[in-house]
């Protein structure tokens, strides 16, 4: 039986002289999943994606895409689509040309007007790369990636420079090639697009792998917050106060029960309570917990 797992890391090591990038890092990508690989600046992610792209030799430990070293080039390249931050294509060729040859390159066949169709590039197919704007080399990063429908894609902030638009079209391409079978390694800021989109993502710091899950696991992590403008004069509340002043916060990890508590109360009493808010944790309310160890 083929393994469940496309990508196989385990204790990852990435040193630069004296300095170490990534410490003794394990996880795995599960094939068929979008994971999304995520970080704080210098957290070691770039150096840990390098390793399972073939791009960078490890100082200890191991990796393995497909069950296989990740410079197998001959293995592994083919199976492979890589959209970097940059890609730096040749200025003087159409659109067409550039995904025709670094399509070619790969390994994979696949039909170039078909693809364009795909990143809303078919009506510059005969655009100079040079004539085209910060978004559309943005699309024709992807297009190439994702030439011939690789079984592995990695994408490395893919939506950076995109309109609104342009990113909901990368995301219904990017589904589909899920749901054809590719599997997905992100890397991103825009952190409201991992927790839409990722399956399970893996929280990077200081070149170490915090925590890991699904959306709901890593938020769980964290209490959710109620916060009101606080009425004049208001008795005692029946919950535990984080904070107070012009606002009252309320942190908790059973919101449903102690939201239905204090409406309670404000019924009880005639309270207003203004401005009311109430909500689970967000992604970035894990994330900024990193920085804080």
């Amino acid at each position: 039986m083929p393994s469940t797992h496309v990508i196989d890391v385990d204790g990852l090591n990435v040193s630069y002289g004296d300095f170490q990038a990534v410490q003794d890092l394990s996880f795995q990508v599960r094939r068929g999943e979008i994971y999304a690989l995520l970080g704080t600046n210098g957290a070691g992610k770039t150096s840990t994606l390098e390793v399972v792209e073939g791009h960078r030799t490890a100082t200890s430990g191991r990796a393995r895409v497909f069950g296989r070293r990740p410079d197998d080039r001959r293995e592994v390249r083919p199976r492979t689509g890589i959209m970097l931050q940059e890609s730096g294509f040749a200025s003087d060729l159409t659109v067409r040309e550039s995904v025709a040859l670094i399509g070619g390159l790969s390994g994979r066949s696949d039909d170039v007007d078909r693809v364009l169709d795909v990143v809303d590039l078919l009506r510059k197919a005969t655009t100079l790369v040079g004539q085209l704007s910060g978004g559309e080399k943005r699309r024709l990063d992807f297009a190439t990636a994702v030439y011939g429908s690789p079984e592995l894609v990695f994408l490395d902030e893919p939506t950076t420079g995109l309109d609104i638009q342009s990113r909901d079209a990368l995301w219904t391409a990017v589904e589909k090639l899920r749901g054809d079978g590719s599997t997905i390694v992100l890397t991103t800021h825009y952190l409201e697009e991992a927790q839409q989109h990722a399956d399970r993502i893996g929280l990077m710091h200081r070149g170490t792998l915090r925590q890991e899950g699904t959306v709901s696991e890593l938020t769980r992590t964290l209490p959710a917050v109620i916060s009101f403008t606080t009425p004049p004069a208001a008795p005692a509340l029946p919950l535990e106060v984080a904070s107070t002043g012009d606002r009252t916060v309320v942190e908790t990890f059973t919101l449903q029960r102690d939201l239905r508590t204090l409406l309670a109360w404000a019924d009880e009493h005639a309270l207003e309570l203004a401005d009311l808010e109430a909500g689970p944790t967000r992604l970035d309310d894990v994330f900024r917990a990193l920085d804080s160890d």
